[in-house]
C-alpha cells in the first residue's frame, strides 16, 4: 500500500490515525509513504509505517524524476490520495497501482480526480481529521480507537530529559509561527503574553518553531520583553516532538505542532482566525481552549470553508490568558 501526502506537518499528523488502523486491521500491510524531507523526518521510525520515499520538491521535476525511477521498482496493490494538487497527482499515477482511491470530483482540486480511479463518495467538508478517516471507512476499516504514536521516540528520550531538566517550573511552548502571515499573531502581544506566562502563571515559556524571518522576528519581540523566556526555534520535528511532549501547556497558531500537541495529549490554547477551527482546530479535544476571531463557523447547515484575512489582530492577550485560565482550572491539577 502506497500512501501519497507529502506534507504539511498538520496532514501528516492527521494521517498517522490512518496507517496505525490499517497496520493494526492487516500487520502484514507493507505501507510505504511519500513525503518531503521535513515531514519525512516526523515519520522515520513510526511503528506502522514500512518505508519512506523522500520526494524533494525543491528540487523541482528531477525530484519527482528520482521518485519516479525509486516507484518503478515497487509494486503497490493500491495507493491512498490524501493530497489533493496536481504534483500528488502525478506521483499517484506514478505508482502504477491499480486502485487508486482519492477524494470525491467536487473535493478533489487541480483535477486531482484525473489520476485516481476510485472515489470516495461526496461528502460536505468536515474536519481535515474525519475527512482522511473516510479512506478507512471506504475500505471498511475500523478507525478506533484513534492512534498518533507521534513519539518521542526512543533516541530523543535522553535529550528529552536533558531540555527538561533546564526549567524549575512548568514549560508553556509557544508556536509562534506558521505557513502564511495571515495565520499570524502580532509580536508585541507574543512578547506580553510571555512575559505574563512567566510573571503571573508561574510558567516557563519556550519559544518553538521554525527560523523563518517572520519567526525570527517574533522570536527578538518576545525575548526581549520577556527575559525569562527561552527560545528553542529550529530545533527540528523530532526534538520539537520532545519538547512539546514535555510541556503542561501549548499555545499555538494554525500550524503543524498544534496537532502535534492534541497527537501528544498535550492541552493546547489555539488562536484561529484566519480558517475555520471546526476545520483546522484541534481534533476532538481542548475546544474550551480554542480562541477564535474566525466569526461564524457554519452557514445553511455547511461548514464555512473561506479563508479571512485580518481576523488574527482581533485576539487580545486578555482572551489567551482567559484560555489560559480555562486550562488552570481544567487541565493543570491533572499534570
Amino acid at each position: 500500500m502506497c500512501i501519497v501526502l507529502l506534507s504539511a506537518v498538520g496532514d501528516v499528523v492527521h494521517t498517522l490515525p490512518v496507517v496505525n488502523a490499517l497496520k493494526r486491521d492487516d500487520p502484514t500491510r507493507h505501507i510505504t509513504w511519500l513525503l518531503q524531507p521535513g515531514p519525512a523526518t516526523l515519520v522515520r521510525g513510526h511503528p506502522s509505517v514500512d518505508d519512506i520515499i523522500v520526494v524533494e520538491r525543491s528540487r523541482g521535476w528531477r525530484g519527482f524524476l528520482d521518485a519516479r525511477r525509486t516507484l518503478r521498482t515497487r509494486q503497490f496493490d493500491i495507493t491512498l490520495v490524501l493530497q489533493d494538487y496536481i504534483k500528488a497527482g502525478v506521483l499517484t499515477r506514478f505508482t502504477r497501482a491499480p486502485v487508486r482511491l482519492g477524494f470525491d470530483r467536487a473535493r478533489a482540486r487541480d483535477l486531482n480526480w484525473l489520476f485516481t480511479n476510485a472515489h470516495l463518495p461526496s461528502h460536505p467538508r468536515q474536519h481535515v481529521e474525519d475527512e482522511y478517516l473516510e479512506f478507512l471507512a471506504a475500505m471498511d476499516i475500523p478507525a478506533a480507537p484513534l492512534e498518533w504514536h507521534l513519539g518521542p521516540r526512543d533516541g530523543e528520550r535522553a535529550w528529552q530529559r536533558q531540555f527538561a531538566a533546564r526549567f524549575d517550573r512548568p514549560i508553556v511552548s509557544l508556536v509562534v509561527g506558521s505557513s502564511r502571515p495571515d495565520k499570524d499573531w502580532l509580536p508585541d502581544r507574543w512578547a506580553e503574553l510571555a512575559r505574563t506566562l512567566d510573571h503571573d502563571y508561574g510558567l516557563a515559556p519556550v519559544i518553538v518553531g521554525a527560523r523563518t524571518e517572520r519567526e525570527a522576528a517574533t522570536e527578538r519581540a518576545i525575548l526581549a520583553g520577556a527575559p525569562g523566556a527561552v527560545s528553542a526555534l529550529d530545533s527540528g520535528l523530532p526534538r520539537l516532538t520532545a519538547i512539546l511532549d514535555a510541556s503542561a501547556l501549548v499555545v499555538s497558531l494554525d500550524t503543524g505542532p498544534l496537532h502535534m500537541a492534541v497527537a501528544l495529549g498535550k492541552p493546547v490554547v489555539s488562536l484561529l482566525g484566519y480558517t475555520n477551527p471546526l476545520r483546522y482546530g484541534p481534533y476532538r479535544r481542548f475546544h474550551d481552549l480554542i480562541v477564535s476571531a474566525y466569526g461564524e463557523t457554519m452557514r445553511n447547515g455547511q461548514l464555512c470553508t473561506d479563508r479571512r484575512p485580518g481576523r488574527m489582530a482581533r485576539i487580545a492577550v486578555r482572551d489567551v490568558t482567559n484560555a489560559v485560565d480555562r486550562w488552570r482550572t481544567t487541565y493543570a491539577s491533572t499534570l
